[in-house]
């Protein structure tokens, strides 16, 4: 979860990358009971996308942990009248699809559909009822809750995913995105019924809510759609806006491991969706490590060194700031060398800033591929979700392009002074090195 959540944003981050082409047009709108619509009519194919999306992710779990994450897997486990074979049989028999997801920021539901009428009727009226009333029966709550302890207990055994969780932890203290989407063990097994339903009647409500509609039907009838989707939904209030997320402080925790390489996880917080800083540290981190093996710290630690097959960096914007990481692992007894060539090749970065036609060839790869990574209905719903979520203004996939290219040397050195400081970032090694 953690992993596909990393990887769903940054490549929210790349697909609008594109090229000097302009992006489908975004209509916007708000449901009579108060939810916000985003939609693209995309003719070519006769199936339509809803997505819908809530503020209802990790962050809003309070002293439940792992509560949000419960909630949405239980969504489709029985809802109205079916129970979950009954949803699965009657979207199966008409080649509906359904995913579910919860993330720290926000929490999907999402259904694909022909556009025929009979076959959409049943995938709105499923989604309806599921978004609406789930019926949270006890034995699908524990049989989930299982789950994802089995889950937990799993993430044990990977020092992966233990360095991720600690690295959270360490980094946000107390905010809410301290703790895992999957909640700890005793968390989790302590969550109520009630639990789930108190989350379920605050947060799944219209308000609350962002409905994105991609395909082969016409304004009149993505009206329709979201009129249907959010009918039996409260109307709610939109939830409160996130704690400030407290300055980097720096650290390290060192953590022994029975493994044959250990995994290094440095940085900090950095950046959150509309800061205004987004594309020169976004254009930056694709020099420093973001553009896999063409990147500075994969030449300077894989390439040169053979010191790690796997070395990286990213920023992942949420709705206040997420972290800022430069990742790797490597051989237990080259941990220390590896971490130090991290540190030197971002400091090197920071105060040369970068090579001119380097950049030039940054934003070319960034900006050159966008009409195939915006190619399927699919894609777009997800960054059109997105783009609600976050207030994004509804040319912006028509001016990234621009914005990409406009960003300067400059720009990304200046950027990267003010908001990434060596000298206050987080460590967390994990391995047989660690201890």
């Amino acid at each position: 979860m953690r992993f596909a959540e990393r990887v769903f944003w940054v490549l929210a981050l790349v697909v609008f990358g594109g090229a000097a082409t302009a992006g489908p047009k975004v209509e916007s709108w708000y449901t009579s009971r108060g939810a916000k619509v985003m939609y693209v009519q995309a003719p070519d194919l006769p199936m339509v996308d809803v997505r819908v999306v809530f503020d209802a992710g990790s962050a809003r779990d309070g002293d439940r942990p792992g509560v949000a994450t419960l909630t949405n897997a239980l969504l489709a486990e029985g809802a109205g009248p079916w129970n979950a074979d009954q949803i699965a049989e009657r979207l199966e028999d008409v080649g509906v699809t359904l995913s579910n997801d919860s993330q720290r920021d926000m929490s999907v539901v999402a259904v694909r559909s022909l556009t025929d009428t009979e076959v959409l009727s049943v995938a709105l009226e499923t989604l309806a009822k599921i978004l609406a009333a789930p019926r949270f029966e006890s034995n699908d709550l524990e049989r989930q809750r299982q789950l994802m302890l089995v889950a937990l207990s799993r993430e044990k055994e990977d020092p992966g995913d233990v360095a991720s969780r600690a690295f959270y932890e360490s980094v946000y203290g107390d905010h809410p995105y301290a703790h895992d989407p999957l909640g700890d063990e005793a968390a989790v097994a302590a969550l109520t019924r009630d639990d789930v339903l108190a989350f379920h009647g605050r947060y799944y409500a219209a308000k609350n809510a962002v409905i994105a509609i991609v395909g082969d039907v016409d304004r009149a009838a993505a009206e329709k759609i979201a009129e249907q989707v959010t009918r039996e939904l409260p109307e709610g209030e939109r939830a409160p806006a996130l704690p400030d997320v407290a300055a980097a402080a720096g650290g390290e925790r060192r953590m022994s491991f029975d493994s044959a390489q250990t995994h290094l996880y440095l940085g900090a917080p950095g950046m959150s969706r509309n800061d205004p800083d987004y594309f020169p540290l976004y254009v930056g981190n694709h020099l420093l490590g973001g553009n896999g093996l063409v990147s500075m710290l994969s030449d300077e630690i894989r390439e040169k060194r053979g010191l790690a097959y796997s070395v990286y960096s990213y920023f992942l914007p949420m709705a206040v700031p997420g972290p800022f990481l430069m990742v790797a692992q490597t051989r237990n007894d080259r941990a220390d060398e590896s971490l130090g060539l991290l540190r030197q090749t971002l400091a090197r970065f920071i105060g040369d800033g970068p090579d001119p036609e380097a950049l030039a060839a940054a934003k070319n790869n960034l900006t050159g591929g966008f009409p195939l990574r915006i190619a399927s209905n699919s894609k777009i719903v997800q960054y059109l979700a997105m783009m609600g979520f976050y207030d994004y203004p509804l040319d912006y996939l028509d001016t990234f392009v621009d914005r990409v290219a406009a960003v300067t040397p400059d720009q990304v050195k200046d950027a990267f002074r003010r908001r990434v400081d060596p000298e206050r970032l987080t460590l967390v090694a994990v391995g047989g090195a660690a201890g």
